[in-house]
C-alpha cells in the first residue's frame, strides 16, 4: 500500500477526488485526525460491516462519525438537546465526541451504542474536514490499531500494519473476498506526530 500525500494544500486538493471515489465504491481508508490515525468508511451498512471485520471490532463497540459541520449531523437526523448544543457550540470543531440520539433509517444501526446513541465529532483536522465535505456525508472513524494495541504512530506504521499478511490487517483481496474493501492510506507527511486519543 502506497500512502497518498496529504499535507500541503495542493496534495489535499489532488487526493480528495480519488479518495472520495474510493469511498463511494465501498473502500476503506486510513487517515490522519486531530488525535491519532483513524480507519474509516462511508456510513452505510455494508461499508461499516467491512470496517468492523477489518478492525476485528466487536459489534457492541460502535464507531464514531466525523462530520464537516454541524448541519451534516442534523441532515442525518441526529438531535441536539440543550447540553449537547452548549458543548457543540463551545468545543466544535475539535476532539470532542458527542453521543446523539436520532438517525433512525438514515444511519446504520451498527453505529449505535448500547444506549441507542451515535457518537459524532466535528473534526478540526482541516484536510479531513475538506474530505468529509467533499464526500457529502459523515466518515466513520476508529483508531488505526488492532484492538488492545496502541494506535499506529504515523503513516509508515499504519502502512506496515495494514499490509502484513499475518494478522487481521491483511489487505489482500483473498482476505476480504473483494478487492474493493482494500484500504487506502492518506498521510500528512513524515513529521506528523499524534497525541493520545480521547473519547
Amino acid at each position: 500500500m502506497k500512502p497518498l500525500p496529504f499535507q500541503t494544500d495542493a496534495e489535499v486538493t489532488a487526493a480528495i477526488p480519488r479518495v472520495v471515489q474510493h469511498l463511494e465504491r465501498g473502500g476503506l481508508l486510513a487517515y490522519p485526525t486531530e488525535t491519532v490515525y483513524g480507519l474509516g468508511s462511508r456510513a452505510v451498512q455494508a461499508n461499516v460491516a467491512a470496517l468492523a471485520a477489518m478492525k476485528g471490532r466487536v459489534a457492541t463497540k460502535p464507531f464514531l462519525l466525523l462530520i464537516s459541520d454541524r448541519s451534516m449531523s442534523e441532515a442525518h437526523g441526529l438531535a441536539f438537546n440543550a447540553s449537547a448544543d452548549a458543548l457543540a457550540r463551545a468545543f466544535w470543531p475539535g476532539p470532542l465526541t458527542l453521543v446523539l440520539p436520532g438517525g433512525s433509517g438514515r444511519l446504520p444501526d451498527l453505529l449505535r451504542g448500547p444506549d441507542g446513541g451515535i457518537a459524532v465529532r466535528w473534526t478540526s483536522h482541516h484536510a479531513i474536514a475538506q474530505l468529509v465535505a467533499a464526500l457529502g456525508a459523515p466518515l466513520t472513524s476508529t483508531s488505526a490499531n488492532i484492538p488492545g494495541q496502541a494506535p499506529g504512530a504515523g503513516a509508515d506504521a499504519i502502512s506496515r500494519r495494514l499490509s502484513t499478511p499475518d494478522n487481521c490487517w491483511c489487505s489482500t483481496a483473498a482476505s476480504w473476498g473483494t478487492a474493493r474493501h482494500r484500504p487506502w492510506l492518506i498521510a500528512p507527511g513524515r513529521g506528523h506526530r499524534s497525541c493520545a486519543k480521547v473519547y
